[in-house]
């Protein structure tokens, strides 16, 4: 600056010449010049300004003409928000002001600025004051960069109340007076299905009257208000320019002058491939669009993004709830119209059967007695489930009319509980029952109360193996507590929060039985809270579990009609026999008491029997009574034995491989699936024939079972016939295949000791025949003719022990799956070196090249490579004209070699090609050479290239000729 004074006139401005510039002034432009803050100076009555290099860029395009500008003629534009402090300097009172908004002309248009200063006023030679010093920072980035801050986080704040589109739209709207400043207007647009139009679904800051926001846009509309093709296409922010030109009027924003610029913003959530819907958003007439303001739109699309995201998640999570709420009560329908179905048919099994159990006058045989009573416990099983179903479809439906009596309720909780004792002391579980001596009335439905308990206590036996289960009932402060503790397998805590969800099993708990509709912990949900009570987990994985339920003491918590006067009996139903039968059944056999198996129906002919040979069956199913009626079929046919989970199977079939195992899909510990995968990943049980039985009808669940390797997939319910027919056919096949394999492995043990006593006793006057012509020839006496006719003998021994060595190594490729190789460090380029000139003194009148590049080092078997290369050069030798050369050449990378093998023969055709590694494959072509083959040259290739993990390939055309090219991994 001091450069652009000294070159200025100032005579011809207010403060004349330098030279009569008074002291005080020439002092403090000397000041202002040498000081790296911005500083200007206004003097005299004109304020005339003069400023230093720090200053200058606030000036912006202003510099270089404001260098001697009255002060109140360069900043006209600052004068509303600084003109009063600046008229108090004036008066001698200095001011100091922080981040002060205002709008300065620099650049040719008003741009919003903020700036920190203060005016000082500057005394000259007379004491009066002179001028101002006017020192100032501009801090314009730091306030627009934290109030666009302040915006997004606001809207994302706001955002995160949000659950649906709409809502996202109305909550941008509402909140336009907090982004006003630098999104003068915004548009909302939504893509539809087909992706040809736009529909708006929001604004802010705009008339929707005007051509800039129309209720739809056309995608590929030229005429279209906004540009949209080029922005859907790249997926990202476009910039128009052109508002001035494409909208007569655009009345939005904070400003009197209208934006010139917007941007349009995609909003494509992820795992979309094509936008939702986009944003319109205007740049404020008062600031550039530089790279900052560009971030801030960056920021805004993500933070938009991020709403819409959250907002389509919780809606289809909405809808996914939704949707699982239906499907419940689809259930529950249907379990409801079925189990009431039901009971008409179970009335009549039951009743006939009972009368027929208790019938003196016509008694039943023994077998008689044991198939009927099958049939009834399994049919008084079958009316629990139905039952069960009815209450809680009728709970759900508010049918279910609660009487309420006041209650003797530990008496009635101890003889429920009481039920449960023989069932427990045959589990070997020690029972602990404790109930207060007295305790006040408690208003409770007998039977709802019963069902809660027994289903609790049936609970804990089911998944409590060790240890002990507790029913406890205690007394609290305006309340009671029942609580039901056990020490089983527990519950998984990620399966806490759905336990007591309808039809949620936890899968992973392992339980005396797999059976279960999943609905025992919810229908005591609903009954509890029938009561006024509430129902709590504790549990902890592998030590146990710990049911409370407490329910507030009086009636005031009742509804009052449903309150019955008198006080009802202590005495407990009949619920808990069918309760207790169930959980004795899941016990295993000898404390089950099952007894000998059920009488089933008589012995049908099969031809495994004719063939005195009983298979061993393994029978794994967690229904006692299931596995008493599979045995008493296949006893007089099969010798039987029976588990009742997958992982007692697995041991059984581990100590004595059955010749067929039959199993239940669903089973605790390990299921049928789990089973069959343990059995086929076993090299010792893999064929082990094995019969799936399963509920899961239909096509899908039978594919599904024979897919994962099972022999057979079986439906329940199936009769005897089928049932001994399947198992017939898989031993059958089973046996069939086991003697195939036999006389397999026989014949192969066969073929190796035949072809090793021939290739011996073959290799033993070949050995003597080669030796011989040796000796011959270091004799050094034979006669030309005579030494014609060794060195044909010696060729044709060679030739012989070439084939015995082949057809030795085509045994063992074979019969032993694949060439037995000895890994080493090896030179690839020696070894190919050595099968070069082998085959050159061969055939010396043929013309061998040989080449190396690259890498050739690695771990091989350097033996089997001599053979491969030796076989493959020799091959293009003997089918390829004399007078064309034959290349072999290396190359090589940092993982593996190749070598590639090239002649100038005549092409091999299409159909040779397919089946030229095959074993005992001779070439088409080059005369009468192919018969001296016995065709397992390339075979053997084949299988060394293929123990050394690599691959071969063949290029033959009539153009260039023939290449094989083999690639090996330099170390495995």
């Amino acid at each position: 600056m001091g450069k652009l004074i000294r070159s200025m006139d100032w005579s011809q401005t207010p403060l004349g010449p330098v030279e009569s510039w008074p002291q005080s002034l020439r002092t403090t432009v000397s000041l202002c010049l040498s000081s790296t803050f911005p500083i200007l100076i206004a003097w005299g009555p004109e304020h005339v300004q003069i400023y230093n290099d720090s200053y200058r860029p606030i000036c912006g395009a202003k510099h270089p003409q404001s260098m001697g500008q009255r002060f109140r003629e360069c900043w006209a534009s600052a004068l509303p928000a600084v003109g009063g402090v600046f008229d108090r300097a004036q008066q001698g009172e200095g001011s100091y002001i922080e981040n002060l908004r205002m709008f300065l002309d620099r650049y040719g248009y008003l741009e919003e600025a903020f700036m920190t200063f203060s005016f000082s006023p500057i005394r000259d030679e007379s004491g009066k004051v002179g001028g101002l010093f006017h020192p100032i920072t501009e801090v314009t980035d730091k306030m627009i960069s934290a109030r666009r801050t302040q915006a997004l986080r606001s809207l994302s704040e706001q955002f995160g109340k949000t659950q649906t589109l709409q809502q996202v739209w109305d909550t941008t709207a509402k909140a336009y007076g907090e982004y006003e400043l630098d999104l003068p207007f915004l548009l909302f647009y939504q893509l539809d299905a087909a992706g040809k139009q736009a529909h708006r679904v929001g604004a802010a800051g705009i008339a929707l009257d005007t051509a800039a926001a129309p209720a739809v846009l056309g995608i590929d509309e030229q005429t279209a208000a906004w540009p949209l093709a080029r922005m859907l296409q790249f997926r990202q922010i476009e910039q128009v320019d052109d508002l001035g030109e494409r909208f007569d009027s655009l009345p939005c924003g904070p400003y009197p002058e209208a934006p010139t610029t917007a941007l349009l913003i995609p909003i494509t959530p992820p795992g979309m491939t094509f936008p939702l819907g986009f944003l319109v958003a205007g740049v404020s007439a008062r600031r550039a669009l530089d790279s900052t303001y560009r971030a801030f739109y960056e920021l805004l699309e993500t933070t938009f993004t991020t709403a819409v995201s959250n907002v389509r998640a919780y809606e289809q999570e909405q809808q996914r709830a939704a949707a699982l709420a239906e499907i419940d009560r689809a259930k529950t329908a249907f379990f409801s119209n079925v189990s009431h179905e039901f009971r008409t048919p179970l009335t009549l099994m039951l009743g006939p059967l009972e009368d027929s159990l208790s019938s003196h006058s016509e008694p039943l045989t023994p077998s008689q007695r044991e198939r009927q009573q099958l049939i009834h416990r399994n049919a008084l099983r079958l009316l629990k489930l139905v039952n069960t179903l009815l209450d809680f479809s009728r709970l759900e439906a508010g049918r279910v009319k609660a009487t309420y009596r006041a209650t003797n309720l530990p008496k009635l909780t101890a003889d429920v509980a009481s039920a449960f004792r023989s069932a427990m002391e045959k589990a070997g579980l020690n029972y602990r029952v404790t109930v207060p001596d007295s305790l006040e009335p408690v208003y409770v439905d007998h039977d709802m109360w019963e069902k809660i308990v027994l289903n609790l206590i049936s609970n804990a036996f089911k998944f409590t193996f060790h240890g002990e289960v507790e029913v406890k009932l205690t007394q609290l402060e305006g309340r009671v507590r029942l609580t039901v503790r056990d020490t089983g397998t527990g519950v998984p805590e990620a399966e806490l929060p759905r336990l007591f969800e309808r039809f949620h099993r936890v899968e992973t708990t392992q339980g005396r039985t797999f059976e279960g509709t999943g609905i025992g912990l919810a229908l005591i949900m609903e009954l509890v809270k029938m009561h006024g009570g509430i129902l709590g987990v504790q549990s902890v994985e592998n030590r146990g579990s710990a049911f409370h339920v407490e329910l507030p003491l009086g009636r005031a918590h009742l509804p009052q009609e449903r309150v019955a006067s008198e006080e009802g009996p202590s005495e407990p139903g009949t619920l808990s026999v069918s309760f207790v039968e169930e959980a004795l059944r899941w016990l295993p056999e000898p404390a089950a008491n099952e007894g000998p198996p059920t009488p089933g129906a008589a012995p049908l002919p099969s031809p495994l029997m004719a063939q005195g040979s009983r298979p061993r069956v393994l029978v794994a199913d967690d229904n006692s009574d299931m596995r008493g009626y599979i045995r008493s079929l296949l006893d007089p046919t099969c010798v039987v034995e029976t588990v009742q989970d997958g992982e007692a199977a697995y041991q059984a079939i581990l100590d004595s491989p059955p010749d067929l195992v039959l199993s239940d899909v669903m089973m605790p510990r390990l299921d049928g699936f789990g089973l069959l995968q343990k059995v086929r990943e076993n090299p010792k049980t893999q064929g082990v024939p094995l019969i799936l039985l399963s509920a899961r009808a239909g096509e899908e669940a039978r594919i599904e079972g024979l897919q994962a390797g099972a022999n057979d997939y079986l439906v329940k319910p199936f009769s005897a016939r089928e049932l001994l027919a399947r198992i017939e056919n898989a031993v059958r096949l089973a046996r069939e295949r086991s003697e195939r394999e036999r006389l397999a492995r026989e014949r192969g043990e066969l073929e190796q000791q035949l072809i090793g006593i021939v290739s011996h006793d073959l290799r033993n006057p070949i050995s003597a025949i080669l030796m011989s012509t040796s000796f011959l020839f270091r004799m050094g006496t034979l006669e030309e003719r005579a030494a014609k006719v060794v060195t044909r003998i010696q060729a044709s021994a060679e030739r012989a022990m070439r084939m015995i060595r082949d057809l030795l190594d085509f045994t063992q490729a074979r019969l032993g799956g694949g060439l037995r190789i000895e890994r080493r460090p090896a030179e690839l380029q020696h070894i190919a070196w050595l099968a070069v000139e082998e085959v050159k003194l061969a055939h010396p009148e043929r013309k061998v090249l040989f080449e190396a590049v690259g890498v050739q080092t690695g771990e091989w078997d350097d033996d089997r490579l001599f053979q491969l290369l030796t076989n493959l050069i020799t091959n293009a030798v003997k089918y390829s004209p004399s007078s064309t050369s034959v290349t072999v050449r290396l190359t090589g990378t940092q993982t593996e070699a190749q070598i590639d093998v090239h002649n100038e023969g005549e092409p091999i055709s299409q159909e040779l090609q397919a089946r030229l590694f095959m074993p005992m494959q001779q070439g088409g072509h080059g005369g009468d050479r192919a018969g001296r083959s016995i065709g397992l040259g390339l075979y053997i290739v084949s299988q060394i290239v293929r123990a050394h993990g690599g691959a071969i390939n063949l290029l033959s055309t009539p153009e260039v000729g023939t290449t094989f090219t083999v690639r090996l991994p330099l170390r495995a």
